[in-house]
């Protein structure tokens, strides 16, 4: 599965708004899964995007069929857009589905991750930082994914609330970190919680 992360920054909002219903119009897309996302709580006027192919050889075929057709509208809306793709690597927990219905809060962690320390990186995230995750209350899946070859991975967490994500706070997160050698493998990491639009959901 072939996960696509979009983020911009919005200069007209009522634009925005209107082009964002058009890509409903991905449902006829052979591959597509879903699509979904929202607001930053940190920056404002940015918004983040992810969307799901079953590969990217369907997702490929889309870029060179309709994509521009469906991005057309938003011509003037947004600036900065910055486009990355991950490759699936596996769940966060158990059971991913590609859904946003139920979530009303995203979290995306994008790590930059020393070449030689990429295989130790992505076994920490399954045997320390999972297992922490998904014993969350209010963390509903999650996926980890992997951009082959910069050795970037992109770790996107669904959450039923932010009440609920603020319980895996501070504390929490550093002993893991320690427990995981993350300072070790990680050269640049930056990260996002975003606030779900549902009428984006496709």
């Amino acid at each position: 599965m072939l996960v696509k992360w979009m983020r911009c920054t919005v200069v007209d909002r009522v634009g925005f708004e209107r082009a964002q219903r058009k890509w409903a119009g991905l449902l006829g897309e052979p591959g597509f899964r879903a699509q979904g996302g929202g607001w930053s709580r940190t920056r404002p006027n940015v918004v983040h995007l992810f969307s799901f192919w079953e590969s990217r050889a369907f997702y490929d075929s889309f870029m060179a069929r309709s994509h521009d057709r469906l991005a057309a509208a938003q011509s003037g809306a947004v600036q900065d857009t910055r486009s990355l793709l991950f490759q699936y690597r596996f769940d966060v927990k158990m059971g991913f589905e590609p859904r946003f219905t139920d979530a009303d809060l995203l979290r995306v962690a994008h790590c930059r991750v020393h070449k030689e320390r990429a295989e130790h990186f992505a076994l920490m995230q399954e045997k320390v930082w999972n297992p922490a995750m998904a014993g969350s209350p209010g963390m509903l899946r999650g996926v980890f994914a992997e951009a082959e070859p910069e050795s970037e991975f992109l770790v996107l967490s669904m959450w039923d609330s932010a009440a609920e994500r603020a319980k895996y706070r501070t504390e929490r997160v550093e002993r893991l970190a320690l427990r995981a050698q993350t300072g070790a493998d990680v050269a640049a990491i930056a990260g996002d919680v975003i606030d779900m639009e549902p009428g984006w959901t496709v």
